[in-house]
């Protein structure tokens, strides 16, 4: 988890430097590793880092390619950008960094708008052409990485919380009293709103651009697929499909430069993941679980049974 913020201009600001870092400030609890910022005037960028994927400061965000035309700030994992970045350098591209951030970009400078499509993973990133001059803004599939944005004054501010764009000054605080009927009629803010006037989201598996003529537009670039008609299978041969499927999904999402663990909550879903990163990794799954003193929530008993029957690594805590 990181923090990104940002904002684009239509015209050239002073001091952008320090209202940026006022607004990454907001977000030091996403990224302990790290924040730094970046303005042309017109467009500031602003990250907040967790490191997870190389670690040095070759991966440090915002991050830009070698002739500095194309700048990111990303919050999220591509899991797939191993593969990616193999054959971006088959296509002649060069890396100075091991991380994935800086697969987008050259990716989006083989692909253009392309790129997206190709990733697998969770993700928020902001990404600035500026030979074109043209802002791209893009969210996951499924929305696990938020951001958020607002029109203030001409300007589009954006972050990964709702408070690095508060944190503009001027930026006005009032309720959306329609977002509130529905949180408090449904417990959740369906997209693109949220509970403040003027502060919207972008929607899972939708882009944003902002164009060197200040138009902008937002578009889909994934739907659920729609399902077809195939010929009977066993059980057996659906239960052998889901599990290399759920391996899979599982082995991509081991890949790390620090150390990684599981919560075991002791429910089906989480013993699940577990099972799967005994199978395909290598050495003992590091499993941690929370536990309460009221017996009628704790759920240490059946937590235990998992990590003793994968031989997890098992931690607990009250």
């Amino acid at each position: 988890m990181c923090g990104i913020a940002g904002l684009w201009s239509p015209e050239p600001l002073e001091g952008l430097d320090e209202r940026l870092h006022g607004m990454i400030a907001t977000l030091s609890h996403r990224g302990p590793d790290g924040n730094r910022v970046w303005n042309d005037g017109h467009v500031g960028l602003a990250h907040a880092r967790l490191a997870v994927i190389d670690l040095s400061p070759a991966a440090a965000q915002p991050l830009a390619d070698g002739d500095g035309a194309v700048h990111i700030v990303h919050n999220g994992e591509i899991y797939n950008f191993q593969a990616l970045r193999d054959e971006l350098i088959a296509l002649g591209h060069g890396f100075a960094s091991q991380g994935d951030a800086e697969v987008i970009i050259n990716g989006y400078k083989q692909w253009g708008d392309g790129v997206i499509g190709r990733l697998r993973g969770m993700f928020a990133f902001v990404l600035w052409d500026s030979r074109q001059r043209r802002l791209l803004l893009v969210r996951d599939r499924l929305g696990q990485k938020p951001l958020y944005y607002a029109w203030h004054e001409g300007r589009l501010l954006f972050g990964s919380e709702i408070k690095a764009i508060l944190a503009w000054p001027g930026m006005a605080r009032s309720a959306n009293l329609e977002a509130i009927h529905h949180y408090l009629a449904y417990r959740a803010v369906p997209t693109p709103q949220t509970a403040f006037k003027g502060v919207r989201q972008l929607e899972p598996a939708h882009f944003m651009t902002i164009e060197a003529d200040g138009s902008s537009r937002t578009e889909r670039y994934w739907s659920l697929p729609e399902p077809v008609d195939s010929p009977r299978r066993t059980l057996a041969d659906l239960a052998e499909e889901i599990t290399e499927r759920f391996d899979e999904a599982v082995r991509l999402r081991m890949i790390s430069d620090v150390p990684l663990g599981a919560f075991l909550s002791g429910g089906i879903d989480s013993a699940c993941v577990v099972a799967a990163m005994a199978r395909v990794g290598s050495g003992a799954v590091k499993t941690f679980t929370i536990g309460f003193a009221d017996r009628r929530f704790d759920e240490r008993e059946s937590a235990r049974h998992v990590a003793t029957r994968y031989a997890t690594d098992h931690h607990e805590f009250i």
